[in-house]
Protein backbone atom coordinates (compact mmCIF):
# COMPACT_ATOMS: atom_id res chain seq x y z
CA UNK A 1 0.00 0.00 0.00
CA UNK A 2 1.34 3.37 -1.00
CA UNK A 3 -0.71 6.23 0.35
CA UNK A 4 -0.32 9.59 -1.38
CA UNK A 5 -1.75 13.06 -0.94
CA UNK A 6 -4.26 14.07 -3.59
CA UNK A 7 -7.08 16.52 -4.10
CA UNK A 8 -7.19 19.53 -6.35
CA UNK A 9 -6.44 22.77 -4.56
CA UNK A 10 -8.05 25.05 -7.12
CA UNK A 11 -11.65 23.83 -7.02
CA UNK A 12 -14.33 26.49 -6.74
CA UNK A 13 -15.77 26.81 -3.25
CA UNK A 14 -19.36 26.00 -2.40
CA UNK A 15 -21.18 28.55 -0.27
CA UNK A 16 -20.45 28.68 3.45
CA UNK A 17 -24.02 27.65 4.15
CA UNK A 18 -23.58 24.32 2.34
CA UNK A 19 -24.06 21.44 4.78
CA UNK A 20 -21.47 18.65 4.85
CA UNK A 21 -22.20 14.94 4.85
CA UNK A 22 -19.05 12.98 4.06
CA UNK A 23 -20.87 9.75 3.18
CA UNK A 24 -23.23 11.57 0.84
CA UNK A 25 -20.28 13.39 -0.74
CA UNK A 26 -18.41 10.13 -1.31
CA UNK A 27 -21.44 8.59 -3.02
CA UNK A 28 -21.79 11.63 -5.30
CA UNK A 29 -18.06 11.70 -6.10
CA UNK A 30 -17.86 8.02 -7.02
CA UNK A 31 -20.99 8.26 -9.16
CA UNK A 32 -19.53 11.32 -10.92
CA UNK A 33 -16.22 9.46 -11.40
CA UNK A 34 -17.94 6.52 -13.11
CA UNK A 35 -18.32 3.91 -10.37
CA UNK A 36 -19.10 1.04 -10.61
CA UNK A 37 -18.95 0.40 -14.35
CA UNK A 38 -16.54 2.95 -15.82
CA UNK A 39 -14.22 3.85 -12.91
CA UNK A 40 -11.96 6.86 -13.33
CA UNK A 41 -9.63 6.96 -10.28
CA UNK A 42 -7.90 10.11 -11.54
CA UNK A 43 -11.24 11.91 -11.47
CA UNK A 44 -12.08 10.61 -7.98
CA UNK A 45 -8.69 11.68 -6.58
CA UNK A 46 -9.58 15.32 -7.22
CA UNK A 47 -12.11 15.24 -4.33
CA UNK A 48 -10.14 13.34 -1.66
CA UNK A 49 -7.03 14.51 0.13
CA UNK A 50 -5.47 11.00 0.25
CA UNK A 51 -5.58 7.79 -1.77
CA UNK A 52 -3.89 4.41 -1.99
CA UNK A 53 -1.95 4.42 -5.24
CA UNK A 54 -1.93 0.64 -5.52
CA UNK A 55 -5.69 0.11 -5.32
CA UNK A 56 -7.26 3.11 -7.05
CA UNK A 57 -10.29 1.20 -8.26
CA UNK A 58 -11.44 0.36 -4.72
CA UNK A 59 -13.63 2.89 -2.91
CA UNK A 60 -11.81 2.08 0.33
CA UNK A 61 -8.61 3.45 -1.21
CA UNK A 62 -9.75 7.04 -0.74
CA UNK A 63 -9.68 9.09 2.46
CA UNK A 64 -10.54 12.60 3.58
CA UNK A 65 -13.23 13.75 1.15
CA UNK A 66 -13.65 17.52 1.03
CA UNK A 67 -15.67 18.18 -2.11
CA UNK A 68 -18.93 17.12 -3.67
CA UNK A 69 -20.91 17.46 -6.86
CA UNK A 70 -23.08 20.58 -6.97
CA UNK A 71 -25.02 21.34 -10.13
CA UNK A 72 -23.00 18.71 -11.98
CA UNK A 73 -19.66 20.30 -11.01
CA UNK A 74 -17.05 19.34 -8.44
CA UNK A 75 -16.79 21.97 -5.70
CA UNK A 76 -14.81 22.14 -2.47
CA UNK A 77 -17.09 22.48 0.55
CA UNK A 78 -15.81 24.72 3.38
CA UNK A 79 -17.46 22.54 6.04
CA UNK A 80 -15.83 19.48 4.45
CA UNK A 81 -12.45 21.18 4.61
CA UNK A 82 -13.11 22.06 8.26
CA UNK A 83 -14.00 18.41 8.95
CA UNK A 84 -10.71 17.26 7.41
CA UNK A 85 -8.79 19.76 9.56
CA UNK A 86 -10.46 18.36 12.68
CA UNK A 87 -9.46 14.82 11.69
CA UNK A 88 -5.88 15.89 10.96
CA UNK A 89 -5.74 17.30 14.50
CA UNK A 90 -6.81 13.93 15.92
CA UNK A 91 -10.55 14.55 16.16
CA UNK A 92 -13.06 11.83 15.28
CA UNK A 93 -10.35 9.22 15.85
CA UNK A 94 -7.81 10.88 13.54
CA UNK A 95 -6.63 9.32 10.32
CA UNK A 96 -4.25 6.42 9.70
CA UNK A 97 -1.82 7.76 7.09
CA UNK A 98 1.97 8.04 6.88
CA UNK A 99 3.39 11.23 8.44
CA UNK A 100 4.69 12.55 5.11
CA UNK A 101 1.25 12.17 3.53
CA UNK A 102 -0.38 13.96 6.47
CA UNK A 103 2.12 16.81 6.04
CA UNK A 104 1.26 17.06 2.31
CA UNK A 105 -2.47 17.01 3.09
CA UNK A 106 -2.00 19.78 5.67
CA UNK A 107 -0.37 21.90 2.94
CA UNK A 108 -3.39 21.38 0.70
CA UNK A 109 -5.83 22.17 3.52
CA UNK A 110 -3.88 25.35 4.28
CA UNK A 111 -4.36 26.51 0.68
CA UNK A 112 -8.11 26.20 1.04
CA UNK A 113 -8.12 27.95 4.41
CA UNK A 114 -6.24 30.84 2.78
CA UNK A 115 -8.74 30.86 -0.07
CA UNK A 116 -11.57 30.98 2.50
CA UNK A 117 -9.84 33.81 4.40
CA UNK A 118 -9.52 31.73 7.57
CA UNK A 119 -6.71 30.68 9.91
CA UNK A 120 -5.86 26.97 10.03
CA UNK A 121 -6.36 25.35 13.44
CA UNK A 122 -2.72 24.28 13.82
Amino acid sequence: MTWKASGKTDLPLAGDEREWDGDEAEDAIFKWAGWPDDKDPKKARQAFFAYNDGEGELKGSYKLPFATIIGGKLKAVPRGIHAVAVVLEGGRGGVDLPKDVIADVRDKVEKYYKKMGEEVPW
